[in-house]
């Protein structure tokens, strides 16, 4: 019997041992999956039971790789966001955990590269390399990390740069109704950033097929591809994926910021993600609030652009700055998308309906529009001569409205009308012709001395031009100190002067015809 014990406790240690051996050997290969059914599927979202935890934001799968994220968190149920095509899936379909919240693939492999806001390809140029997974959603730099906004970002327009400028980390809104030039102002800027040594993130949000292939054209002919990244959705894709796009490129830009590099994003446009996620509330039976929008939408933005910032040198120094498009509808910026929006960001850049009729262009009113950080970061050189200007301008607004009712008007008021005319005029630019500083420089100085005013109205085209060309003579040493920090000295000043005023006395009227009134 006790032989009979031993030989059979060997056996039993054996066994066991096999089994032992044999679960560690499969144990990396086995999982506890928590499974749940679907309940209902409507645009862009699906009810979900039997994920009891889950948590919120957390991603979910569909099947056919369908993904979605956990927006609603009940007890009885769960509120998913769809991305992807869904219609293939029906009540009663099985849907996993996958344990992970939402992210994104980041890396230097994303530049000059189309992609969506999951990270997929859309240029057909192959799959995308990334070096590591970022969540969408991650936490604004705190206060401490944080250092003050001193270089400006040049946009490569007059208007912008001398009287509303940005600095990098600024988060500067653009907005206007449609078609008033807002995406424009937003390429040039990115297409001025070409050996600056920023880069530049472009995300569209639920804009139309065509106005995105028009962006990715100008930007790929003026050579800005190779720094940008364009993360993209269009009007008919699900509303989950609008919603998390601007979230997305965040990621993306926040990568090359912690590397300690400049970087530039554009959203376009936040009217088209509110909408957005009013939609998904609304789906979701969250309760409208001011016209119909959730109560938490103010929130939402401003965890969104909290992200942008300049951190401190011992963090990298790395700065990330924010240039939001939003719409208005009929020149209402006081409505509640718009306010909300002005409150959260550092400025704005208001596009005026009006002067785009008259062709101002960029349409900028300069006395709706404001920089509340970007003017300590401005270049002396701009200070110097945005003052004066500015002053001009806004008394020029002021008298053009009286002068539109024929009274008759003293020699003085008609020097300030037709000096301002001039000012507007030159604040005009072309599209994707952004220019230098030395060049702005330059013509801002010929503005701010008069050099203008005694071309003929018709001639002031031809006489900015030449100012432009003649720029480029500007001494390299008289360069380097415009784009110091250091003041422009009066020697720089009077021979910037003298260049342009060399360049335009062959457009200037005659002595005895200086008091002619142009048309």
């Amino acid at each position: 019997m006790k032989m009979a014990a031993e030989i059979l406790e060997n056996l039993f240690d054996s066994t066991f041992a096999e089994i032992r051996q044999a679960r560690e050997i499969f144990a990396p290969q086995l999982q506890l999956l928590e499974t749940g059914t679907i309940i209902s599927v409507a645009t862009g979202i699906a009810k979900v039971s039997g994920l009891p935890g889950v948590g919120s934001d957390e991603l979910v799968m569909f099947p056919g790789g369908v993904l979605g994220v956990a927006f609603n968190v009940d007890a009885n149920e769960i509120g998913v966001v769809l991305f992807g095509d869904y219609s293939h899936l029906h009540a009663g379909d099985e849907v996993q955990r996958t344990g992970r919240v939402m992210d994104v693939g980041v890396g230097k492999g994303l530049l000059g590269r189309v992609i969506d806001p999951l990270g997929r390809p859309l240029d057909g140029n192959g799959p995308v390399a990334v070096s590591r997974r970022l969540p969408i959603e991650r936490p604004a730099a705190a206060i401490m990390d944080r250092a003050p906004v001193t270089e400006p970002l040049q946009t490569g327009l007059k208007v912008i740069d001398a009287l509303i400028p940005v600095g990098r980390g600024q988060r500067e809104l653009i907005l206007g109704d449609r078609q008033t030039g807002k995406t424009t102002i937003a390429i040039d800027t990115i297409i001025n950033q070409r050996d600056k040594d920023v880069l530049c993130v472009y995300c569209s949000i639920g804009q139309r097929g065509s106005a995105i292939a028009k962006a990715l054209a100008t930007l790929q002919q003026k050579g800005a591809m190779e720094y940008t990244v364009l993360v993209v959705t269009e009007g008919n894709d699900p509303p989950g994926l609008s919603y998390i796009a601007p979230y997305a490129a965040t990621s993306i830009a926040e990568f090359f910021m912690e590397a300690g590099r400049d970087v530039l994003i554009v959203y376009d446009d936040l009217t088209h993600h509110a909408r957005a996620y009013r939609e998904l509330s609304l789906l979701l039976r969250r309760p409208p609030g001011r016209e119909a929008f959730p109560g938490d939408i103010f929130y939402i933005h401003s965890r969104l652009l909290e992200r942008a910032t300049h951190l401190r040198q011992e963090l990298g120094g790395g700065s990330l700055t924010a240039l939001p498009i939003i719409e208005t509808e009929a020149q209402n910026i006081s409505a509640y998308i718009p306010t909300n929006l002005i409150s959260i960001t550092d400025g704005q850049i208001y596009l005026s309906p009006a002067l785009f009729e008259l062709g101002v262009l960029p349409a900028v009113d300069v006395g709706k529009s404001v920089s509340r950080v970007g003017g300590k970061a401005q270049r002396a050189a701009y200070r110097a001569v945005a003052g004066d200007l500015k002053l001009a301008y806004a008394q020029f607004e002021e008298l053009e409205t009286f002068s539109r009712f024929g009274a008759r008007l003293d020699e003085a008021t008609r020097s300030i009308i037709e000096h301002g005319k001039r000012i507007r005029f030159c604040l005009k630019q072309p599209e994707s012709e952004p220019l230098s500083m030395p060049t702005q420089i330059a013509v801002l100085l010929a503005l701010t001395a008069g050099l203008f005013d005694s071309v003929p109205f018709d001639k002031i085209k031809d006489a900015e031009h030449a100012v432009q060309e003649a720029a480029a003579n500007i001494p390299a040493e008289v360069r380097a100190r415009l784009d110091s920090a250091g003041k422009m000295s009066n020697e720089d000043r009077e021979s910037i002067l003298f260049i342009a005023r060399e360049s335009c006395v062959r457009f200037q009227r005659a002595a005895g015809s200086a008091s002619k009134r142009d048309d």
